[in-house]
């Protein structure tokens, strides 16, 4: 069985692996429970501070309207993450080490390069988030928030070194705290489940909202989530055909769990936004207008829960977003780096945005449009790679699969082209 080097060099996967191998992989709840993790890590990159901002504005301007796209998008997302998952389990590999191993040296090198900013720009729209939410908290400077970020990122992966498995339990924990808090949220916000019901399945587009429709799915498929996964499923992995038959099945329930999840949060934001902002004849379009909207109409409780859910957010996310950095250098370049230099350079960017004085939204907006020029450099090597037999064997995916999966891709990256060109030209 091939061995990844991406596992090879992360001491607590190895130990996973190994307990999986020794245990096996029944379809027991113990195992179940066990099993799950990498897609609740990849998922809070669904929920990240830039998801927010999108999910507030479009409920504060549309009201329900658009909760069809979230659930449209996060069809879209299960499906991906489950081919990144796949090719994990089937190849031994992560997606940049196929893509170093398959492609020329100067294509190879450039995928790093596009992939390294991606990772970059995430990272950078993850630190604003909790230098926000700490100065929300705390009163805390924006700078110094960014600094307590970046410092917090770094001593949970330090856990890697241990047991991943407390990284992974960090995480889903953080995931849980902004799911409670929006529990809290939408029962403050009484919102009208009728209205909610029909718009999660009925499509329409209201005038003007193309832009804010466009941004939601846009920023569905995150490159760095498709590089990450590829990595941490391969801690999953059996040492023979039908174990991996039986991880795959498990890797699909636990890409549906986490993502439908993350579908329920971002859901949320909008329901919360809809229900307290438009119904009042407000239209808010920031993070930090949210917060200040929310507390004079349903207290400070419900303000507080939207604080400490994006600051959930942004460690969470920011945690992985360096975590998906590691994975990329090691498989584009065999290289490790420490996870504090690494932390380093990815709050660099946030901390001279910070120290400019520039519009953290803005920036946030521009980051992920920074992110549409990457995505296609992620999402085609993916669907390509699983679809060829001889790398992936009987798991090479079937023709339905394959169409799907390009016209996932093909309409994220057409909205995504649409975004970039209305924000461009406005």
């Amino acid at each position: 069985m091939i061995q990844s080097t991406a596992l090879s060099r992360i001491p607590a996967l190895k130990l996973f692996q190994d307990s999986v191998k020794k245990n096996g992989l029944r379809f027991t709840l113990k195992r179940i429970v066990t099993f799950l993790g990498p897609a609740f890590l990849v998922s809070v990159g669904y929920m990240d501070p830039g998801n927010w901002a999108t999910d507030i504005e479009g409920g504060s301007r549309f009201g329900y309207t658009l909760l069809w796209v979230i659930l449209a998008s996060n069809l879209m997302a299960i499906l991906m993450q489950t081919l990144s998952a796949k090719l994990g389990l089937a190849t031994g590999k992560t997606l940049p080490e196929l893509c170093r191993e398959q492609y020329s040296k100067p294509v190879a090198i450039f995928l790093w390069g596009t992939a390294e900013l991606a990772a970059i720009a995430t990272d950078l729209a993850e630190v604003l988030g909790g230098a926000v939410a700490f100065h929300l908290l705390f009163g805390i400077p924006l700078f110094v928030g960014a600094l307590i970020t970046g410092v917090i990122v770094g001593l949970i992966l330090m856990l890697e070194e241990h047991n991943f498995r407390y990284v992974e339990l960090t995480i889903i924990s953080m995931v849980a705290i902004i799911g409670v808090a929006y529990l809290v949220e939408i029962f403050l916000a009484r919102p009208d489940w009728g209205q909610l019901a029909f718009h999660t399945v009925a499509p329409q587009l209201p005038g003007g909202s193309v832009l804010v429709a466009v941004g939601i799915i846009g920023a569905t498929v995150m490159p760095h989530n498709l590089y990450l996964h590829s990595a941490l499923i391969q801690s999953r992995r059996g040492d023979d055909l039908a174990a991996n038959r039986r991880a795959l099945t498990l890797a699909k329930l636990d890409s549906i769990i986490a993502l439908n999840g993350a579908w329920l949060v971002n859901s949320a934001i909008m329901i919360m936004s809809a229900a307290v902002f438009h119904t009042n004849g407000l239209q808010v379009i920031s993070i930090e207008d949210a917060h200040r909207t929310l507390q004079p109409l349903l207290g400070p409780l419900s303000a507080g829960a939207f604080a400490i859910a994006l600051l959930a957010s942004g460690l969470s996310s920011s945690t992985t977003a360096t975590m998906a950095g590691q994975v990329i250098m090691d498989g584009f370049l065999r290289a490790r780096v420490n996870v504090w230099l690494r932390r380093a350079v990815t709050i660099l960017p946030a901390l001279i945005v910070i120290g400019l004085g520039l519009d953290p939204l803005r920036i946030l907006i521009l980051s992920q449009v920074s992110l549409s020029f990457q995505l296609p450099l992620a999402m085609i090597p993916l669907i390509l790679f699983t679809r060829n037999k001889s790398l992936m064997g009987e798991f090479a995916n079937k023709r339905l699969t394959t169409a799907l999966a390009f016209i996932s891709a093909g309409l994220i990256i057409a909205l995504n082209v649409l975004l970039v060109w209305q924000t461009l030209v406005g």
